[in-house]
């Protein structure tokens, strides 16, 4: 059996899983969110740790698995969080920043204006943005007293969650991370697969602080899982949570996607072995690396699609529950010519038009709320159409096949109308837990139960629907013709 550890934004999942990914048992453990200033966001790194070990001690009580019947622990996590700690102590010098935290804006801007977006992009396949660990970094190091002069004296060290809990696993012995979350980081070449000296300097970040990048199929050290087990398992398979979905879902080969349709959506597409620039307001990660493989990856945002269903239910009360959506759209051939752009948070991916604002377009005095309900489900297809879209041009890779996972996927009219609209196949995910099943892969991968990705596809055996098209492309170009129309509409009113 495997334990896996999910260390994610709000809490830290500690689950069981048998050798073909089927889940055991699993224990949540919520930790707390630090909010010191308007745009500050903070975890307390210890904290998470803490959580970590009672999260496993529980799951091990409550399944009865004995020490000798666990072969190895997995992690995947929170990406682009940074921790700073004392490698003497094995303290944190503060709390970590989160990727949500927004302290670094002005770190972000000043590089921005000094022309340093295209350097930053070419090495690492990121925008310059508080959201990644370098802006983060660079102030802790900057503000926390002594902090500067501890790191040129080589006493911190910093990474991402997943380094973090490692060293702290090891018993300070090892302080890597994977290649994924090291490509979250703005500090880490995308084409060598190392830290990167000009981007180092750029952020003035020692070398000697950073952790030693592996393959996402690494063994990183042994574990007791802080004196519980009487003898160490090995750590075995590591990536970020989003690269873990990715990878739990089997998009191993190049044009397969990932959608996660929560209160808005990420997209992330496999482009195949050699990087490439991104579209606007997208990025380039290191998608997956495992087998001596390296699998990079073009990932974007939408802002408003789950929420979009709220705001029927809720805001202006069209609908009693989500389930009724998919009635209500059923019952009307079309949407009449309507069009909703739910720019209620402005526009995200592909557009990044923050300012726009959301409209309905096209109603008639013969409209009504099935009518408005269609059109609100079909804006959720639409923008991941359009995300999906950008990507494809891009990289010059037809999607294959959308893998989708998150709530609004067990609205069957949703996806087939997204399958109709991307001509793609779209396969509603069977998996509740893709990012930890991710790093199960990843963890056989380590320790040499699979050979192959082929190998591990037929022996985890996911079952899938699959939903094809089967609508005329000529009709589905129509219709999103009317919805690119509308976004024009949105962006300059």
């Amino acid at each position: 059996m495997i334990i896996t550890i999910d260390q994610s934004t709000s809490a830290t999942k500690a689950m069981l899983f048998s050798e073909t990914g089927s889940l055991a048992g699993r224990i949540n453990l919520a930790h707390r969110q630090f909010y010191p200033r308007a745009g500050w966001v903070e975890h307390d790194a210890e904290e998470i740790y803490e959580n970590t070990l009672r999260a496993a001690a529980q799951l091990i009580q409550t399944t009865g698995v004995t020490p000798a019947g666990l072969s190895s622990l997995a992690l995947t996590n929170q990406r682009e969080t940074v921790v700073v700690w004392n490698r003497l102590t094995g303290k944190p010098v503060a709390r970590a920043v989160v990727w949500q935290c927004l302290r670094a804006a002005e770190i972000c801007r000043q590089l921005i204006e000094a022309g340093k977006s295209s350097l930053v992009q070419a090495r690492s396949g990121l925008l310059i943005d508080p959201y990644f660990s370098a802006g983060g970094l660079q102030w802790l190091l900057e503000n926390v007293a002594g902090a500067r002069a501890a790191a040129s004296r080589g006493e911190l060290l910093m990474g991402t969650i997943d380094a973090w809990l490692i060293w702290k696993l090891t018993d300070g012995k090892v302080h890597a991370t994977d290649y994924t979350n090291a490509s979250r980081t703005m500090l880490f070449n995308i084409h060598t697969l190392q830290w990167d000296d000009e981007l180092l300097d750029l952020f003035h970040i020692p070398r000697s602080m950073l952790p030693t990048p592996l393959p996402c199929d690494a063994v990183f050290g042994q574990t007791t899982l802080g004196g519980q087990l009487p003898a160490p398992i090995p750590i075995a398979g590591v990536l970020g949570d989003s690269h873990g979905a990715l990878t739990g879902q089997g998009c191993f080969a190049a044009g397969m996607g990932k959608a996660t349709y929560g209160t808005g959506s990420s997209v992330m597409v496999n482009i195949g072995e050699k990087p490439a620039d991104p579209p606007q307001g997208l990025v380039t990660s290191i998608g997956l690396a495992a087998c001596g493989r390296v699998f990079y990856a073009f990932e974007g945002n939408i802002h408003c699609t789950g929420a979009t269903i709220k705001w029927l239910k809720e805001q202006v009360q069209l609908i009693d529950s989500s389930e009724e959506s998919e009635t209500l759209a059923r019952s009307v051939d079309d949407t009449g010519g309507v069009y909703l752009v739910p720019a209620f948070a402005g526009l995200g991916a592909p557009w990044w038009k923050p300012r726009a604002k959301a409209i309905l377009t096209g109603m008639t005095l013969a409209t009504n709320r099935s009518h408005l309900t269609r059109a609100a489900l079909e804006s959720i297809a639409y923008q991941v159409k359009d995300l999906v879209e950008a990507m494809s041009v891009q990289s010059g890779i037809t999607l294959r096949e959308l893998r989708v996972d998150g709530g609004p996927t067990r609205n069957r009219f949703l996806m087939q109308f997204q399958a109709d609209l991307l001509q793609a196949t779209v396969c509603p995910s069977q998996v509740e837990e893709a990012s930890a099943l991710g790093a199960v892969v990843m963890n056989g991968f380590a320790r040499g139960k699979w050979n192959s990705f082929d190998q591990a596809e037929a022996d985890l055996q996911q079952s899938r629907e699959k939903i094809i098209p089967q609508t005329p492309p000529e009709r589905m170009k129509q219709l999103h013709a009317g919805w690119l129309q509308a976004v024009a509409q949105a962006i300059h009113n």
